[in-house]
């Protein structure tokens, strides 16, 4: 009769153990991501978008073409906006 709490007992470390395996698997993968010039929203900028502004959140204009935001790698010349489509490369000068 003495085995049977040592059995208990490891059959709980035994189901931990495996529940927090599982619980490693079930995590998403990291998405890569790339700057996308002229997507954002005004104000929905992540960094520095040109003369006249300092960084996240500091675009004026909605779909700014020298602002950029980041979004899942690949999907950026996919974005349509209203200005066109999403772009790789700020706008020349």
């Amino acid at each position: 009769m003495q085995r049977t709490p040592a059995l208990a007992l490891a059959a709980v470390f035994a189901l931990s153990a495996g529940a927090a395996m599982a619980r490693d698997d079930m995590k998403p993968a990291k998405t890569e991501m790339e700057k996308c010039y002229g997507v954002a929203k005004a104000g929905q900028n992540d960094c520095k978008a040109g003369a006249g502004t300092s960084c996240a959140g500091s675009s004026k204009v909605d779909y700014q073409a020298d602002a950029w935001k980041k979004v899942a790698k690949g999907t950026c010349t996919s974005i349509k906006t209203p200005n066109g489509m999403g772009s790789l490369t700020p706008p020349k000068a």
